[in-house]
């Protein structure tokens, strides 16, 4: 797939653990681990959010597109 979600990066660069950001979103780990292993097929824009509103970070920060693959 082209699409390749950074979740994993902006964990990191935060210092949040996967753990902490399925507490704050109200997703469980597992779902949340399909999305940051890129196994996920979709993604919900509700969920989209709250990723993004407990990350500070834009829609785009998240996904990035690579032609290549």
């Amino acid at each position: 797939m082209a699409i390749t979600i950074r979740l994993d990066d902006l964990l990191h660069d935060r210092r949040m653990t996967l753990t902490e950001l399925s507490d704050r979103v109200g997703l469980t780990l597992a779902n949340l681990s399909i999305l940051k292993t890129g196994k996920a097929k979709a993604i919900r824009f509700s969920t989209l959010e709250a990723i993004c509103r407990e990350l500070g970070c834009q829609p785009g920060d998240l996904m990035r597109y690579d032609g290549d693959r």
